[in-house]
């Protein structure tokens, strides 16, 4: 096994990363770095999914609530931050977990982010204004004509990740996918992937539980207290979005709700289709019990590093 090795804990929503994370954690006696794009704010607790008092208490965890909605934060500014507090987990430790359910957040920190060319910024202003007068479904349809192997991938529901991709598509007149690893930044540490995989019907079933924990935890509450500033990319989030239409008389609150629950079936499906792509991933079933799971990883990092 490599000196220095970065454990990443993937997988679909809802799961069972936080759980896995912990154990593996809790046996390298080491910390936790989160990747997921939208527990980094301090304002959205409930539809994040942000781990209890509990598990954060039980091992500690670093970009868990560290930002808050008002402050830009972008996926150059994790790597940058998530690099550094690696660097500093290793002076004294020879592993460190990485948990997230953002496939992007995860690349950056174990390959380093793609080069773009620039674009003329009058793109990004006209596709913003498509955004607003048009909607998020005239952006879907255009990356689907213009990059539809990025289409596949994309976070749909995401209309920062939709204008990045189409400015570059317009910008360059090339598609966006065609940019994306180019180069592969080298790690002075070695990765190992392992991640969670359940039955479509089960991940279905524990989103839909969990969207219903979601609201009888106060959900409603958290996002009227967040209408004011929707527009705000941090909330362009599943979970809220449908929420703050139910607020705008768009829906009903059980429309809200069940769209929630499709919504987040689809971005579970899409983390699936990002991550079934990576052939180092180490997959364990979501209901194998922890300590086989944890015997069976370390022979598989045996096999891997030689160790």
């Amino acid at each position: 096994m490599s000196p220095k090795l970065l454990i990443a804990v993937v997988g679909s929503t809802a799961i069972g990363k936080t759980k896995l994370a912990i154990a593996l954690a809790q046996h390298y006696n080491t910390e936790i770095l989160s990747a997921d794009s939208r527990q980094f704010f301090k304002e959205m607790q409930i539809g994040t999914a942000v781990p209890s008092f509990e598990e954060l208490e039980s091992v500690k965890h670093h970009f868990i609530q560290h930002k808050s909605i008002f402050e830009p934060y972008s996926v150059g500014d994790f790597e940058r931050d998530a690099l550094e507090c690696i660097n500093q987990l290793f002076l004294t430790k020879d592993v460190v977990v990485l948990v997230g359910g953002s496939g992007l957040y995860v690349d950056a920190v174990v390959n380093g982010l793609d080069d773009f060319p620039q674009v003329h910024h009058d793109i990004r202003k006209v596709l913003k204004t498509d955004l607003e007068n048009k909607g998020i479904k005239y952006l879907q349809t255009k990356l689907k004509e213009l990059d539809p192997d990025y289409y596949q991938k994309v976070d749909l529901e995401n209309p920062h990740r939709l204008i990045r991709s189409l400015e570059i598509c317009i910008g360059t007149g090339k598609p966006y996918s065609s940019f994306l690893k180019q180069k592969k930044n080298e790690r002075y540490f070695k990765t190992a992937y392992i991640g969670i995989l359940a039955e479509r019907e089960v991940i279905y079933d524990r989103i839909n539980r969990r969207v219903d924990s979601m609201m009888q935890e106060g959900l409603l509450k958290e996002a009227e207290s967040l209408h004011a500033h929707k527009n705000l990319n941090a909330l362009q989030t599943v979970g809220y979005k449908e929420l703050f239409d139910f607020m705008d008389g768009k829906y009903s609150l059980n429309k809200a709700v069940e769209e929630i629950k499709k919504n987040t079936r689809k971005f579970a499906k899409r983390q699936l289709t990002w991550y079934r792509k990576n052939t180092s991933i180490f997959w364990v079933a979501f209901d194998a019990e922890q300590n086989d799971i944890l015997d069976s990883f370390k022979e598989h990092l045996k096999a891997v590093f030689h160790a």
